[in-house]
């Protein structure tokens, strides 16, 4: 029975959710139909609709919290990307940590490696100059013992936590600032600890998980900040050194401003590439870790003929500089980092391209006249410039690939909760969500690196989830786009991968029941032994929803499709059709057999097919429809 309502109550509370009204305000709909003597009944009912609407708030308030969170990482790796002032990003770092986090005071510590403990760099909202000015010695209060121990930690009341080892100057600096809870997480290049970015409040509270997980997202962005910067300082006192030697230096001093230069304005590794090899003279190939080419810049002189006639400038070849053998570039490579300079192998000078453990690549170099040791050091820090500018290029991808993957996620885990913004935020990528796409999953181990470059150079999508790599890519050939990933993933990551695709869907709902037989897809061409292929679900039929190990109830709605007439008049009437049935497939087709088995005169078994006939419609016996039958009648015989 259904309760009358004040007829604007309902309208009350989304007027209040349009103009975001505290929660409080949800009060005033039900203490006005109070005073207006609405019955128990109604005021009940006015309850429950209040408490729905606090939920939505709910939603709509984690939603703008979320997107806060995503447009503060978008911006600093914005930031990083432009980096032109370390303070002025370190500053928007803990600027943003205190607003995301809704903090009273955040505040950011380095290691100093000459005195041994930590220092403060960067303060936000704070007011005590005792504060400003601490020192921690290593494993000291809740900061040192997060420097030390390179761990988050987090307490809502300091001052009375006995975990840390409270010091004297560190208490009085904390009192000063009177603040109680406090969070500090890791700054980390590698396994090294270089600081610790905190997030403090002047009143006691708990810090969730995910404000935690925020603050090391921001605390990695503030150390590849602090890399970077260390990287620039490093080139440029390089090359204030090589401006103090003779020509040649001066040479290589004039080498490093123009290619520092060039990275301040904004330029790329190709820009870098076609630079070093005009400054140096010769031919340039950057290869990345892998030893795919990425750049290549530069021309030699063409072999000089048998017999010359006349005295002439040497001819220059267009031909682009032919990657080494990998075994020769493999070696080269290890030697470079090893030795911490570039090797020379024949004609060719190979530089690692390196960031502390991270092996990003090379620059291979031909140059026409053997280097000096001075353009040996031009090219080393040609090097570092390219490990810096692919470090950059590697935060803003990741950044991009994490927004990119988790609005896939939301396609497919809440595809109804607000297609509009999804649409709004796919377009912001670029993505048009109504036309045509296709959905790919992949069986076995995961391809999130590979596939997140595969979909970003085709306009699409790419996540993986429960172990399992998913695309959400332009096209309406599922059958064709799983083939390709298959191909292509194989064939660059040296193993067999497997491709379930669906498709071709338009609009957010679509996107999750693709997935969904997709993934059966997948795990039906692996249960084929068709491991390291491709295929769409419409060239495998019902085969896909036998072998793909889905889900109980795609199992039964298919015995209910085929046989759920028979299946409902038995157990309605009592009857025997279904064994009757089985009897008969058994018999192949033979009466007097399924009579016999049945015991039971032939008569008897005829007017029971001719029920069943009734039930099932005509062509029941013909060959296809048969096969699904008994598929049918297996599957229900062996699920009882």
């Amino acid at each position: 029975m259904l309760l009358d309502l004040p007829s604007e109550a309902p309208l009350d509370f989304f007027d209040l959710l349009v103009r975001e009204a505290p929660a409080a305000d949800f009060e005033q709909p039900i203490a006005a139909a109070r005073e207006s003597g609405a019955s128990p009944s109604e005021l009940a009912a006015l309850e429950r609709t209040k408490l729905r609407a606090l939920q939505v708030r709910a939603m709509l308030e984690r939603r703008r919290r979320r997107e806060e969170e995503l447009s503060a990482l978008y911006d600093t790796a914005g930031d990083l990307a432009g980096l032109r002032d370390l303070d002025a990003v370190l500053r928007a770092i803990v600027h943003r940590a205190r607003t995301l986090l809704n903090a009273d005071v955040s505040y950011m510590t380095l290691n100093d490696t000459a005195r041994g403990d930590t220092y403060m760099r960067i303060t936000d909202g704070s007011v005590a100059a005792s504060f400003q000015g601490l020192r921690l010695p290593p494993g000291a209060g809740l900061g040192g013992l997060v420097a030390l121990t390179g761990t988050p930690y987090a307490t809502a009341n300091y001052p009375a936590d006995a975990r840390f080892e409270h010091t004297t100057a560190i208490d009085r600096g904390v009192g000063d600032e009177g603040l109680v809870a406090i969070l500090g997480v890791p700054l980390k290049l590698g396994a090294q600890v270089i600081g610790v970015l905190f997030a403090a409040n002047r009143t006691e509270r708990p810090f969730a998980r995910e404000e935690v997980a925020l603050l090391v997202s921001l605390a990695a962005h503030a150390a590849v900040a602090i890399d970077a910067a260390r990287l620039l300082t490093e080139t440029r006192a390089a090359l204030a050194d090589l401006s103090a030697a003779n020509h040649a230096v001066e040479r290589a001093a004039a080498a490093h401003d123009r290619l520092t230069t060039l990275v301040l304005r904004g330029g790329g590794v190709e820009d870098v590439a076609r630079d070093l090899a005009e400054i140096l003279d010769g031919a340039l190939l950057v290869v990345d870790a892998h030893g795919h080419r990425l750049a290549a810049a530069g021309s030699l002189p063409s072999p000089a003929p048998a017999t010359p006639t006349t005295a002439a400038p040497a001819a220059r070849s267009s031909a682009v500089l032919a990657a080494p053998d990998p075994a020769v570039l493999a070696e080269a490579v290890a030697a470079s980092r090893s030795e911490g300079r570039s090797v020379r192998r024949g004609p060719l000078y190979v530089a690692a391209v390196a960031a502390g453990a991270d092996d990003l690549g090379a620059l291979v170099f031909q140059p026409a006249r053997p280097l000096s040791d001075a353009d040996q050091r031009t090219l080393e820090r040609a090097a570092q410039i390219t490990a810096l500018l692919l470090l950059f290029r590697r935060t803003v991808a990741e950044a991009e690939a994490q927004v990119r993957g988790e609005l896939l996620d939301d396609l497919i885990s809440h595809p109804a909760r607000d297609p509009a913004a999804l649409r709004s935020r796919a377009a912001h990528l670029g993505l048009d969500l109504d036309a045509p796409h296709v959905v790919l999953v992949t069986d076995g181990t995961p391809i999130t690196s590979w596939a997140r470059t595969f979909a970003a150079t085709r306009g699409g999508l790419a996540m993986t989830r429960e172990g399992r790599t998913t695309l959400l890519l332009p096209g309406a050939d599922p059958g064709q786009a799983a083939r390709t990933v298959a191909k292509d993933a194989s064939r660059a990551l040296g193993r067999p991968v497997t491709a379930g695709a669906a498709g071709p869907v338009d609009g957010p709902a679509a996107v999750a029941p693709a997935h969904r037989e997709a993934e059966q897809c997948a795990r039906a061409l692996t249960a084929l032994g068709r491991t390291g292929t491709g295929a769409g679900t419409t060239e495998l039929g019902y085969v896909g929803l036998l072998l793909g190990e889905g889900r109980r109830h795609h199992v039964s709605g298919f015995v209910e499709n085929q046989l759920g007439p028979v299946i409902a008049y038995d157990q309605k009437r009592g009857t025997t059709l279904l064994p009757t049935l089985q009897a008969y497939f058994a018999a192949g087709g033979g009466l007097a057999r399924a009579a016999e088995e049945l015991h039971v005169h032939v008569n008897t078994v005829s007017q029971r097919l001719d029920r069943i006939t009734q039930l099932l419609g005509p062509g029941w016996q013909e060959p296809d429809r048969s096969l699904d039958l008994r598929l049918a009648l297996r599957l229900h015989r062996l699920s009882m």
